[in-house]
């Protein structure tokens, strides 16, 4: 969990390139910013770099930031989405502990394969689509540069003001689910929970 803005580095290095700067709290909802860590390092200064995951394009972007100004928090929960099975699997501890059926996106529209992980989860109006919640993801559209004014991000939302059959491939590349479903999940991950989306 990021304490402070922090700036993604393409090295465990000071002077390395700069990728992007990460601010503290996540745009849509103002929680912490939180990133799976997926490497450590320690410079020759002493420093101490934490290899992250980053949210936004392109996909599957990864960087070092400090490890001064985070704080770390753990989790046994992680999402599978298999978008050939249309199934999406909560694991706690490496073991599967429920599968719902889901709408992945279509052929024209797929949704986009790589590691990625929860940014915030939204508490939607009963009218607007998805409603009631929706798991914001780091993975981008492939497709879509801008969507409904958004940075074509991946969502995991219901089929409420939407539609759709569960277990087809006909959105823009959200996952949609049933409102029961998505709930049961939403009550269980947070924010930097890993998400897997296979073929």
């Amino acid at each position: 969990m990021l304490l402070g803005s922090q700036t993604a580095r393409s090295k465990p290095a000071p002077r390395s390139a700069r990728l992007s700067l990460l601010q503290s709290r996540r745009p849509l909802t103002g929680v912490r910013t939180v990133l799976p860590v997926i490497g450590r390092k320690k410079d020759r200064q002493g420093r101490r770099w934490l290899r992250v995951r980053l949210p936004g394009r392109p996909n599957g972007s990864t960087g070092w930031i400090r490890r001064r100004g985070t704080f770390p928090i753990r989790t046994s929960w992680h999402i599978v989405i298999d978008t050939s099975a249309r199934r999406v699997t909560a694991y706690k501890n490496g073991r599967p502990v429920r599968a719902f059926k889901a709408i992945v996106g279509a052929a024209s529209t797929p949704t986009p394969h790589g590691s990625f992980f929860i940014e915030e989860t939204i508490r939607l109006r009963a009218n607007a689509v998805g409603a009631p919640l929706a798991l914001a993801l780091s993975a981008r559209s492939n497709v879509f540069q801008e969507f409904a004014g958004g940075p074509g991000q991946i969502g995991i939302h219901s089929l409420r003001n939407v539609g759709g059959t569960l277990g087809t491939a006909v959105s823009h590349g959200c996952v949609r689910m049933d409102a029961g479903a998505i709930r049961w999940i939403v009550a269980r991950v947070t924010p930097g929970v890993p998400v897997t989306i296979t073929p």
